[in-house]
């Protein structure tokens, strides 16, 4: 399967996501709540890295690699507490919306920091994205 494949799917499990973290916050802490999800997680990200052979890997990885991947790990860790919080404040249909302002983010940051490319669809896709995002939010 190509990147078009695993991004669609990526896209379905997070909108499970959205909806089953919704009820799952409706009576607990969202700190606690996203402490659970991440458990889990762990959990279920280290068995499949076990069950595919990838976890010795480790030893080949550099310090600048394990830096940004911990960095990654500090942001999504960050992203998931409020993004839980949002949840158990507002509505599932208007902080998804929200948080997918991440993607035109994204691609601003891309082009600055990685030096990639954004054709006039990429630039019309992202200000829709964004215009999406408020309309849906501020309805």
């Amino acid at each position: 399967m190509n990147w078009i494949g695993w991004a669609l799917l990526s896209a379905v499990f997070a909108a499970a996501t959205a909806l089953l973290a919704k009820v799952g916050v409706a009576h607990i802490d969202s700190n606690l709540a996203t402490a659970l999800r991440t458990s889990v997680v762990v959990v279920f990200a280290w068995s499949i890295a076990l069950a595919t052979g990838k976890h010795g890997e480790l030893r080949t990885l550099d310090r600048r690699t394990l830096l940004f991947l911990a960095l990654s790990g500090l942001a999504t860790g960050l992203s998931w507490l409020c993004y839980f919080r949002a949840l158990q404040l507002g509505p599932a249909s208007r902080v998804a919306p929200l948080d997918k302002l991440s993607v035109p983010l994204v691609m601003i940051f891309a082009c600055l920091l990685l030096g990639e490319r954004l054709n006039a669809a990429a630039l019309v896709g992202g200000v829709l994205i964004t215009a999406g995002a408020i309309v849906m939010t501020l309805a």
